[in-house]
């Protein structure tokens, strides 16, 4: 049995192309170009076949993904458009067209289109890598892959809003307080080094020194956190005060993420964040098993391997964007 041609990325995002046009005009498989294509190349061939497969295992997991996307994207637009005076429909329709390209663009490029929306309102923003950033105080902001933030430096306060994603804080004493802000919750410093991060519809804040004051709401009754200490809030509701090691927990500064009997749906949406495309979990009860180990999060691919060798599930890289695990 002869074995697979290799395939180029040219030949990858060739057959990709010549896919999707053939699902929206079927006609063209029958096109002289496209036969032309096919046959002048066994790795065209390969690239087909290739294609094709990736579009059926994705086609669910990808639905899912532009549903929920979509949801988000128009209620966006709504609200937009709902005070839009007369004069200014033309520009806000023709926002949403943009918006709804992107949308389009974003499954196949490995944006999160809810996310782009948000980093509009963004001062600062991290894709595929940790960013650091001094803010007008001269306060150190460390942005993990996949977050943002928006700054409000006004009145006397020093207000920080979590969009998505975690940041890391090193506050500078000035005299004004230092408020940051997250997933409906408050975090006011007290002099400190600390993580927030955005999990699920709640938020989860780390300190590995000095103090904060964690208000699930703001002015509801505040929770105080002092160094390796953790706790998380959801809903106008914060949990048990945990004790932690915050260094562990904060490894993914120095390029590492640490687990301890986490599931491993958590771990893959971790690595996603330092992956530049999709990693999609097609089995929804491997998801759920228990993982503990340290990764390198500038070898996500690598780290998604040594996951499988001891967890028994395979890994398909399609187009040098899509991870299939299964």
């Amino acid at each position: 049995m002869s074995s697979m041609p290799p395939i180029t990325e040219a030949q990858s995002q060739a057959a990709l192309q010549w896919l999707s046009r053939i699902n929206e005009q079927p006609a063209q498989a029958e096109g002289a170009a496209f036969k032309r294509w096919l046959l002048a190349d066994p790795g065209h061939r390969a690239a087909y076949r290739q294609a094709q497969a990736l579009w059926q295992k994705s086609a669910a997991p990808a639905q899912r993904l532009a549903d929920e996307e979509q949801q988000a994207l128009h209620r966006y637009l709504d609200a937009m458009a709902r005070p839009a005076p007369r004069g200014r429909w033309r520009r806000v329709a023709a926002l949403a067209m943009a918006a709804c390209m992107v949308l389009a663009l974003g499954i196949a490029g490995g944006w999160h289109p809810g996310y782009w929306l948000q980093d509009l309102q963004a001062d600062y923003s991290s894709n595929g890598q940790v960013r650091q950033v001094t803010l007008a105080d001269q306060s150190q902001v460390t942005l993990d892959a996949g977050s943002a933030i928006a700054v409000d430096f006004n009145q006397g306060e020093r207000r920080v809003r979590l969009l998505h994603g975690a940041a890391f804080f090193q506050v500078t004493h000035t005299g004004e307080p230092f408020m940051v802000e997250a997933a409906g919750g408050e975090v006011r410093v007290l002099g400190t080094q600390f993580e927030v991060r955005e999990q699920g519809e709640g938020a989860l804040v780390t300190v590995r020194s000095g103090r904060v004051g964690v208000s699930p709401v703001p002015g509801a009754l505040v929770r105080e956190l002092t160094a390796n200490q953790q706790v998380a809030y959801r809903a106008g509701r914060a949990g048990d005060t945990l004790a932690v090691d915050s260094d562990n927990r904060l490894a993914w500064r120095e390029g590492w993420l640490n687990y301890y009997q986490v599931p491993l749906a958590q771990v893959l949406e971790d690595l996603g964040r330092y992956y530049p495309g999709r990693i999609l979990l097609l089995d929804g009860e491997l998801g759920q098993r228990k993982v503990s180990g340290s990764f390198p999060v500038a070898e996500p691919l690598l780290a998604l391997d040594s996951l499988g060798n001891v967890m028994g599930f395979s890994r398909q890289t399609v187009l040098g964007r899509l991870t299939l695990i299964r």
